[in-house]
């Protein structure tokens, strides 16, 4: 039983928590239904986290708590893979940011850092979807919450999260009719409960798993977290007053809005509209409301200056996920293009349109944000358009862009086609 958690608890802790998902990958594979049915999704999330556990593997025994959490989720978001592996990686850079300054954290501080994560994760995600990866960690937060209130033991926290985590699963598929109607519990939640599971080994028993002995389990029949800085410099508020001839329908509105920023709120209540966003561009929110009527109310205020500077920011990596020096390319072009296809017809065709860089993938064989990053910083220009050409690797993409040395703009191209008609 563990009390108190250490930087190298948690080290052995996600090493023992990758081998148990990779141990059972082809499992949570087979229960791969939602968003796409393309079984990988415990390949997704096994390639994310055996990512981690390499870089772990060379932290010392006297590492920090603060360290390791940070080199795990830089490892992470190196080698995010589809929209779970993504999702992954964001829980555990929240978790970091919750532990940024401990050098060791009890069962309360642990319990802050998990719902930090969990916060992280929807925040990064515009629609969350209930009954998926981000709902068996958010209920598996909370209840570690709770009991953290009675019991300050890491052991009892992470055994509350593995409980707390397996009953979330087993009621996605009331929460998603299409998992009720495959009869199977979501992909990305049972893989969370896999790796949840493998990290409790070592913090209840002392155990590492390996990938031979990886459990086979079957899925059984809030105070805010630790203060995660703003990733947007302006809060901005406002009501709406209708101009009677505007005919605009203010979900558009909203739409806009989101591109400008996050936690964007539009109410529709009659002849007012209550707006409410983060976001880095205050005057273009003002702006797109003013298309709609006259404002009221308005109030913005500077987010950065009232959290005390910018906020925490991972650092830009310098080398690939295998050690390797990431050069950048010299910005020799004003545009170039980064697009994803698989086999030797389709990446000529995108070559011949005009695009700089082809990474091999698509369907079932997601790239990581490392090898995305690396194509776009081996592209010449000073800003890079990426075509994902599936749905599954957009969210990867966008992880890469916050990390290049040049602008990156991230088209969600779905398919094959809307990436050859966005070049044309």
């Amino acid at each position: 039983m563990t009390k108190i958690l250490t930087g190298a608890l948690f080290r052995d802790a996600v090493i023992s928590g990758a081998a148990a998902i990779t141990g059972n990958r082809q499992s949570v594979d087979a229960l791969n239904v939602f968003p796409v049915p393309d079984g990988d999704t415990g390949t997704n999330m096994s390639l994310t986290v055996g990512n981690a556990a390499r870089t772990l593997g060379r932290l010392p025994n006297d590492c920090t708590l603060a360290a390791a959490a940070a080199e795990t989720a830089s490892a992470l978001l190196r080698g995010a893979r589809g929209n779970s592996g993504v999702i992954l990686s964001l829980f555990f850079r929240g978790l970091s940011k919750g532990v940024k300054s401990l050098e060791t954290a009890d069962g309360m501080q642990f319990a802050a850092a998990l719902e930090n994560g969990v916060q992280t994760a929807y925040k990064a995600v515009m629609k969350p979807t209930e009954g998926t990866i981000l709902t068996v960690a958010r209920m598996a937060a909370a209840a570690a919450a709770k009991t953290a209130q009675e019991q300050n033991d890491v052991t009892a926290v992470m055994e509350t999260v593995c409980a707390a985590a397996k009953e979330a699963l087993a009621r996605t598929p009331e929460q998603l009719p299409v998992l009720k109607k495959a009869g199977v519990v979501d992909a990305g939640g049972q893989g969370f409960v896999y790796i949840m599971t493998g990290m409790l080994s070592v913090l209840k028993d002392g155990v590492m798993v390996t990938e031979a002995d990886a459990p086979a389990e079957q899925p059984a029949e809030s105070p805010a977290g630790a203060g995660e800085g703003p990733r947007c410099g302006y809060g901005v508020a406002y009501t709406i007053q209708k101009d009677k001839a505007c005919e605009r329908d203010p979900l558009s509105l909203r739409a806009v809005l989101e591109a400008l920023g996050e936690e964007v709120s539009v109410a529709d209540e009659g002849e007012v509209i209550p707006v409410s966003l983060q976001t880095d561009h205050p005057g273009k929110a003002l702006e797109e409301g003013l298309r709609f009527g006259g404002l009221v109310h308005i109030t913005v205020e500077n987010l950065r200056e009232q959290t005390g500077g910018e906020p925490q920011q991972l650092p830009r990596p310098t080398t690939t996920a295998k050690g390797e020096p990431i050069a950048p390319a010299a910005q020799e072009k004003r545009y170039g293009f980064v697009a994803v296809a698989a086999g030797e017809g389709l990446c000529g065709l995108f070559c011949d349109l005009g695009v700089d860089k082809v990474v091999q993938g698509g369907q079932t064989m997601n790239p990581s944000t490392d090898e995305l990053l690396q194509a776009i910083e081996a592209t010449p220009a000073e800003t890079v358009f990426v075509l994902p050409n599936n749905k599954n690797i957009i969210m990867a993409a966008e992880q890469a862009a916050p990390l290049a040395t040049r602008r990156v703009c991230v088209l969600p191209t779905r398919t094959l086609p809307q990436g050859i008609a966005a070049l044309l």
